[in-house]
C-alpha cells in the first residue's frame, strides 16, 4: 500500500473590504505580443492587450480534438488564466500535469494551444506551441497550490511509510474486500468520517482528476468540492481533501492514499506589511520528527535567500507556523488604484513559496504555494499646491503624486470645463510630468486675466481677491471610474482705482463711472479740488449720482480745461479728472479725454505763458478791412491764420508789445488789435485800432516768474477776454491797479501781403521783479512804485503808477 499526502496553501488574500476584486491578476513583465516561457512546474503564456481584444479564448489541442479552456474547465485540468488589471494583459499558466499535455517519460512536456481572439470585430486564430523540462528534478511528493486548484503528484515508486494512520486504511480494505470489482475505485475522508468509494469515471465527473503517468500518479481538485472539508491546524485555516484510491486484485489490496490541504489564511496587513500564515506540516501523513525549508520567490520564480533579505522579505516560524511577510511595495509587486468616492490603492504580491519537509523515513514533500497577496484598501490622496508667484500674474496650480493608472480627463476653472485632449489655446496652459516613481503631475497654468478669473473686493484686507476654483476630473484605467480633486487658490492684489469712460459731445466731454463696491478707497478731484455736487454747481458742471454710476458732464469752456493745437477749423480741448486716495490725497489714477472743437471766437491763456485768440472781424471786413493784415501792438506780430473774417493769434504774454497790469491778487497781460481800413483815422502806426483788446489775467499767488522775457512759470491756465469798444467781459476779477510796462518784443508776423522789414533779435537788459516783496508793501502808503517798473535802455517804454 501506498500512502501519500500532499499540502499545500492558497494565497488569495482577498481582503474582506467588499470589492470584489479581480484574484486573477498578474504582473506584467513581457512586451512582446506573445510569450510563452517555461517555469519549474508550469508554462505561462502572455498575450498583449492589443492582441487580446475584450474576450480572448484559450483551446487546448489534442490531437485532432480542440477543448475550449472556461473557467470550470482550467480548475479541473489543471490550467490558470489571469488578467493584469494595470496594462491588461492575459495570461495562461498549463500545469505540466495539464489534461492535454503531451509526456514523455516526465522530463519533456509539450503543449498544444489555440488562441481566439476577436480585437476589431473579426475572429483570428492563433496556434501556440512549446516544449518545456522541469528544471528541478521532481521529488517524492509534489503538492501545488494554485490559485483555482490543488495538484498532487506522487512517485510510483514510493514505500508505505511508517506514519499512516491504520483506521483509514483499515476501512478501505474492508471495503475492498467485500467489493465485486477489481477496478479502480476512490473513497473520500473527511475528518473520521469516510463516504462511500465511488467510480473513477464518477469522481471525474464530480470535478476529480486521477491520471497515472510513466512515473507518477497525479490527482487534481478545483477548490470548494464537497468532499473537501475546512480545519484548523496551529491556528491556520486549512482546506483539505483527502482521499484513498484502491483497488482489489485477487487477495491483494493496491492502495494510494492522497492527502491535498492548502492554507486558506486571508492575509493581514500591519505597518506596511502583507502577512501570510501556514502550518509548517500542513498534511497528516507527516509525523515524528521532520526538517522544514521555506524560500520565498515572486512571478513564479525563487530568489536566492539574499537577495529576499535584501528586498525586505521575512520568513519567521512561530510554534507551527510559518509566517512570511512581504513589504507591500517590495519589487515583483504591482499597484492598483481604485475608487470608493475618494482615491484608494491596494497591491499585489504575486507570492510563490516552496516547503521542502524531509520526514523521518526521509521522504521529501515539495510544496509550492502561486498565489497573489492582495492588501486592503488604503488611502491614496493626491494632492494640490497653490504655486502661484504674484509677479507672474498667473495662477499656477500643481496637481501632484498621481497614479500611473489614473489620468487627468477634464478640468473645471470657475464653472467652465475643458477636456482631454487639453489644447492650450484657451488662454490657460495643462502640462504633464511624467517621473520614474511610476507616478505623474499636472500642472496648470491660469493668467490672471483670464476670462474664468474672478475678482470679489474683501473688506477685510482692503483689496482684490482674484480667484479660481478649479476641479480635476481624474479616471482610473481601464475601468473608467471617475474621482474629483478640488481647490480654489487666490491672491490678493491692491485694487485698481475707478475709471472713467469718457466721450466727446458737440458742447463738451461726457465722463462716466460705473460704482464698485471698493470706490470708497478713492476720491475724485478737478485738479486738487473735490467733487462735490457744489463744485460741480459752482464750476457749471452737469452731475449726476446714483447707485450705479456717477455721470459727469463738462460744457466747454468751463474750470479745467486745457486747450492746444488751435487752428481757424478748430482747436483741442483737454479735461483731466483725478483719482486720490482718502489717507493722503496722492493721485492714484487719472482719466484724461482730449476732444475737438469749434467755436467763432476764443482766447486762451496757458501756463507757460502762451496766449492764442482767434478773434472774429467781419464788422471790419465790412469796412474794408483785411484779417490778413492785422497786427497787434508790434507791428510785425501779425496773425498765425487768417481767412476773410476770421484770425488767429498765438504770441508770448511777454512779446508783441504787450503790457502787464497788477493787481492785489491778479496780474493782466493785455495786448491790442490793429487792422488797415479804407475808411478810419490812422493812428501813430499807419494802422486803424479796432478796439479789440485780448487779455490774459493770472492769480499772482500761482506765479513762479513774473515779466521775465525768457520764461514764464504759472501753476494755472489764465483767464483770457476779448474785449471790444462799449462791451465788457463776462470774466469777474479784481480791478487792477495799473502798474504798467510796455514791453516791444519783435515777433515776425506770419501770414502778411507786405513782407516785413526784419531785424536780428536783441535781447536788451532787464530787470527782475520779486511779487513777494512787491505784495507786502501794497497794503502800506500810497508810494509810487514806478522803480519797480521794467526799464529797458534805448527803447520806448512807459511806467506810471496809479492808486
Amino acid at each position: 500500500m501506498l500512502a501519500v499526502d500532499t499540502a499545500n496553501t492558497s494565497v488569495t488574500m482577498a481582503f474582506k473590504f467588499g470589492l470584489g476584486l479581480l484574484l486573477s491578476v498578474w504582473l506584467c513583465t513581457n512586451c512582446h505580443p506573445i510569450h510563452m516561457d517555461c517555469h519549474e512546474r508550469f508554462l505561462r503564456i502572455s498575450v498583449d492587450p492589443a492582441v487580446a481584444g475584450n474576450d480572448p479564448l484559450f483551446e487546448a489541442v489534442d490531437g485532432a480534438s480542440v477543448y475550449p479552456i472556461t473557467t470550470q474547465y482550467a480548475a479541473v485540468c489543471g490550467y490558470t488564466i489571469n488578467v493584469c488589471p494595470l496594462s491588461g494583459f492575459v495570461f495562461l499558466k498549463a500545469s505540466y500535469f495539464s489534461c492535454h499535455t503531451e509526456n514523455q517519460v516526465d522530463e519533456v512536456f509539450t503543449f498544444y494551444f489555440n488562441l481566439k481572439v476577436n480585437p476589431d470585430g473579426k475572429e483570428v486564430t492563433y496556434s501556440l506551441n512549446k516544449t518545456c523540462s522541469p528544471s528541478v528534478p521532481w521529488s517524492a511528493r509534489e503538492v501545488t497550490c494554485m490559485m483555482n486548484y490543488m495538484e498532487v503528484s506522487v512517485s510510483s515508486d514510493l514505500v508505505c511509510p511508517t506514519g499512516t494512520r491504520k483506521d483509514d486504511w483499515n476501512a478501505v480494505i474492508q471495503t475492498a474486500y467485500t467489493s465485486a470489482t477489481s477496478d479502480w475505485q476512490v473513497m473520500f475522508h473527511r475528518g473520521k468520517e469516510h463516504l462511500q468509494p465511488t467510480r473513477l469515471s464518477e469522481a471525474h465527473t464530480q470535478g476529480y482528476m486521477f491520471d497515472l503517468t510513466e512515473r507518477r500518479l497525479v490527482f487534481r481538485t478545483p477548490y470548494g468540492q464537497p468532499d473537501s472539508y475546512s480545519t484548523q491546524m496551529s491556528g491556520v485555516p486549512v482546506e483539505v481533501v483527502h482521499t484513498t484510491l484502491f483497488s482489489r486484485q485477487s487477495w491483494v489490496v493496491i492502495m494510494v492514499d492522497l492527502v491535498a490541504a492548502c492554507s486558506m489564511d486571508e492575509g493581514s496587513f500591519n505597518n506596511g506589511y502583507i502577512t501570510w500564515e501556514t502550518p509548517e506540516v500542513l498534511h497528516p501523513l507527516v509525523s515524528g520528527n521532520y526538517n522544514t525549508q521555506v524560500s520565498v520567490g515572486v512571478n513564479g520564480e525563487l530568489v536566492e535567500q539574499l537577495v529576499a533579505e535584501e528586498r525586505g522579505y521575512v520568513v519567521e516560524k512561530h510554534n507551527a507556523t510559518v509566517m512570511i511577510s512581504i513589504p507591500y511595495k517590495a519589487d515583483g509587486g504591482q499597484r492598483k488604484s481604485s475608487v470608493m468616492g475618494d482615491l484608494y490603492e491596494y497591491y499585489i504580491f504575486p507570492l510563490y513559496v516552496e516547503q521542502i519537509s524531509e520526514d523521518e523515513d526521509h521522504m521529501y514533500t515539495r510544496l509550492r504555494f502561486d498565489n497573489m497577496l492582495v492588501t486592503p484598501l488604503l488611502p491614496r490622496p493626491v494632492f494640490t499646491e497653490n504655486r502661484t508667484v504674484l509677479e507672474d500674474r498667473v495662477f499656477t496650480v500643481y496637481l501632484g503624486d498621481v497614479p500611473e493608472d489614473v489620468k487627468l480627463t477634464a478640468v473645471q476653472l470657475n464653472g467652465c470645463i475643458y477636456t482631454v485632449p487639453f489644447i492650450n489655446s484657451s488662454g490657460h496652459t495643462i502640462t504633464e510630468v511624467v517621473h520614474d516613481n511610476h507616478t505623474h503631475d499636472y500642472t496648470v497654468q491660469v493668467p490672471f486675466d483670464h476670462h474664468v478669473v474672478t475678482e470679489q473686493f474683501s473688506r477685510e484686507d482692503e483689496a482684490m481677491k482674484v480667484m479660481i476654483d478649479i476641479n480635476f476630473t481624474l479616471t482610473v484605467l481601464p475601468e473608467n471610474e471617475h474621482f474629483y480633486q478640488h481647490t480654489s487658490v487666490y491672491t490678493l492684489k491692491k485694487p485698481s482705482p475707478p475709471e472713467f469712460e469718457a466721450n466727446c459731445s458737440e458742447t463738451g466731454i461726457i465722463f462716466k463711472m460705473d460704482h464698485r463696491p471698493f470706490d470708497y478707497l478713492w476720491f475724485i478731484s478737478i485738479g486738487s479740488e473735490r467733487l462735490t455736487p457744489e463744485l460741480a454747481a459752482e464750476h457749471k458742471y452737469n452731475m449726476r449720482n446714483d447707485s450705479q454710476s456717477l455721470v459727469l458732464e463738462v460744457p466747454l469752456f468751463t474750470d479745467g480745461y486745457q486747450y492746444k493745437d488751435f487752428s481757424l477749423k478748430g482747436f483741442l480741448g483737454t479735461f483731466e479728472i483725478l483719482v486720490r486716495d482718502h489717507e493722503m490725497s496722492n493721485v492714484q489714477g487719472s482719466t484724461v479725454k482730449t476732444c475737438p472743437f469749434t467755436a467763432p471766437e476764443i482766447i486762451a491763456c496757458s501756463t507757460d505763458g502762451m496766449m492764442a485768440a482767434i478773434v472774429d472781424l467781419s464788422q471790419s471786413v465790412a469796412n474794408g478791412g483785411i484779417p490778413a493784415r492785422t497786427n497787434l501792438v508790434d507791428k510785425y506780430c501779425g496773425p498765425k491764420e487768417a481767412d476773410d473774417t476770421r484770425m488767429l493769434f498765438s504770441f508770448s504774454l511777454n512779446s508783441c508789445g504787450s503790457i502787464a497790469k497788477l493787481g492785489k491778487d491778479y496780474v493782466t497781460y493785455e495786448n491790442e488789435i490793429f487792422i488797415n481800413e479804407l475808411h478810419a483815422p490812422r493812428n501813430l502806426f499807419g494802422s486803424t485800432y479796432t478796439g479789440i483788446k485780448l487779455q490774459c489775467t493770472y492769480p499772482l499767488a500761482g506765479l513762479h516768474r513774473l515779466f521775465s522775457k525768457y520764461k514764464f512759470e504759472s501753476d494755472t491756465e489764465g483767464v483770457g477776454r476779448i474785449v471790444r469798444d462799449g462791451a465788457h467781459s463776462t470774466e469777474v476779477v479784481q480791478k487792477p491797479m495799473e502798474i504798467t510796462a510796455v514791453l516791444q518784443t519783435p515777433v515776425p508776423a506770419t501770414s502778411r501781403h507786405t513782407k516785413p522789414v526784419l531785424k536780428p533779435a536783441h535781447r536788451p537788459p532787464i530787470g527782475y521783479l520779486m511779487v513777494p516783496s512787491l505784495l507786502k508793501n501794497l497794503s502800506k502808503k500810497g508810494w509810487c512804485l514806478n522803480f519797480f517798473c521794467f526799464f529797458y535802455p534805448n527803447q520806448m517804454s512807459t511806467a506810471r503808477c496809479k492808486f
